[in-house]
Order: structure tokens, then C-alpha cells, then sequence
């Protein structure tokens, strides 16, 4: 992983105590469709493959321990990392321990990492549109002690709205669960007309950004790539359909 294209370092004012970053489909072991730096087993990759791309990291990162990887679900459920190598079905990890990486896996959905300005805790959130419109990203702030207004989030690598074509019922699905009218606003402004009737661009990064305003979080980083159109860099599922890799976003305290 020599690379430096191989990770993306969170564009945020982090504290010192706390470690991020985002991985890139570059400088891993996996072979085509999955090449190079897949960090997946569910996928259909070879295992052995991604279990050094896996060490890898962690080498790079000198983490010490496994980070906490997840069976993700589409689902609003956060659990508390561990250092017992389990994985656990979540689709959100947080932790207020030291040396223990809270990670997601991606490749089209919204990975979002978040801290408190003290950098004592953290966490990762896989924020596919199911999730985000079911409020999964509140879940997770309300697992921290430290009030949304004293973090932190910064919002890596998803597919871009220009890409993001949706039905319906992911407006509807939106709507439903919007918190107040400012919040519903917010998520139809992140929806544009596309040229079939009934479906939308969705921009995960405005629904995002609107989710965490209405949970009193307002310092926000990151947005702006597309998974599904820089093909070099990153995986898309979208794009690939089941042949295709996962990106890691991680999240420590040092």
C-alpha cells in the first residue's frame, strides 16, 4: 500500500488523538473483478486475498488489534465496538475505547465517521439510503456522551447524485421519517427530477448533511466524489453489480 492513492485521509480538524481514513480499491491483492484492495469476505473474493489486504492495513495503521467489522444490514442498528474479533450484524459501530479501529464497509453507500472535539469517542456508520432515511446516523449520535453539538463528521467516498437514480418510495421513505418541516425541506431539496416520472436523483450527501443538522450536529466534512464514475478509485456496486469489492472507512482513538 505504497500508493499514496491507496487511502483518502479525512479533509476535517480532527483532534490528535484520532485516527481516520478511507481505503481505495488501489495497491491491495485481490485479483479482477475484485482488483486490488478489497476488504470483503462476503463478496466472492478470494479470502486469502483479502485477508492480507486486511493486514495490510492494519500493518499501515499499527492498530494492535482487529478493528470491529460488521455483518451490515441496511439497518439502523449501532453496537458498541469490541476487541473480541466478532463480527457483528450492525450498521454502525461506536466506541469510546482506545486502539480499537470501528470500521464499514462500502461501495456506493455513504460511509460517515464521527468524533467529539475531545477526541474520547467514535464512530463509523454504513449510510445507504435505507438507513439514512430510517435515521440511523441520530441512533449513532445518540450513543455518544458528548452533545451533538460538540462533534464532529465527515462524510467519505458515495455514489454522487448525479448517479443516484431512485424511485418514489425513497422520497416517500424520506418523508416519513423527516423530523420537523425544516427537515423535510432539506430532503427535498436533495432530490432532483430525473427524466423518468416518479424517479429522482438522490444526493446522499445533502441527506446526510440534512439528518445530521436536524440531530444538532453542524460541523460536517467531506461529500463530493462519486463512487460509480471514478471507476479507478473506487468500488460501486451500482456500476459492477455482484463482481465488485467494498472500501473500508475507519475510525480509531489513537
Amino acid at each position: 500500500m505504497n500508493n499514496p492513492d491507496s487511502i483518502l485521509l479525512p479533509d476535517w480538524p480532527a483532534p490528535a488523538s484520532v485516527g481516520a481514513l478511507c481505503t481505495t480499491r488501489i495497491g491491495g491483492f485481490s485479483e479482477a473483478p475484485f482488483a486490488s484492495n478489497n476488504l470483503a469476505l462476503h463478496v466472492g473474493d478470494n479470502p486469502e486475498r483479502v485477508a492480507r489486504n486486511r493486514q495490510q492495513l492494519a500493518d499501515l495503521c499499527d492498530w494492535g488489534t482487529t478493528p470491529q467489522w460488521l455483518e451490515q444490514i441496511h439497518g439502523v442498528k449501532v453496537v458498541r465496538a469490541k476487541s473480541d474479533g466478532l463480527v457483528r450484524t450492525a450498521d454502525a459501530c461506536y466506541t469510546d475505547a482506545a486502539k480499537l479501529p470501528c470500521a464499514v464497509l462500502t461501495a456506493d453507500c455513504l460511509p460517515v465517521l464521527v468524533c467529539d472535539l475531545a477526541g474520547k469517542e467514535v464512530a463509523a456508520i454504513h449510510a445507504g439510503w435505507r438507513s439514512l432515511a430510517r435515521g440511523i446516523l441520530p441512533r449513532a449520535i445518540d450513543r455518544f456522551s458528548a452533545s451533538a453539538s460538540s462533534l464532529m463528521a465527515w462524510l467519505g467516498p458515495a455514489i454522487g447524485p448525479q448517479r443516484f437514480e431512485v424511485g418514489v418510495d425513497v422520497l416517500e421513505a424520506f418523508f416519513k421519517h423527516a423530523k420537523n418541516d425544516s427537515n423535510t425541506d432539506a430532503i427535498a431539496a436533495a432530490m432532483r427530477p430525473a427524466k423518468r416520472p416518479l424517479h429522482f436523483y438522490a444526493d446522499l450527501y445533502a441527506l446526510a448533511r440534512a439528518s445530521l443538522s436536524a440531530s444538532g450536529v453542524s460541523r460536517v466534512y467531506g461529500g463530493g466524489w462519486c463512487t460509480y464514475e471514478d471507476q479507478q478509485r473506487f468500488y460501486s456496486y451500482r456500476r459492477d453489480g455482484k463482481n465488485t469489492g467494498r472500501m473500508a472507512s475507519v475510525i480509531w482513538r489513537r
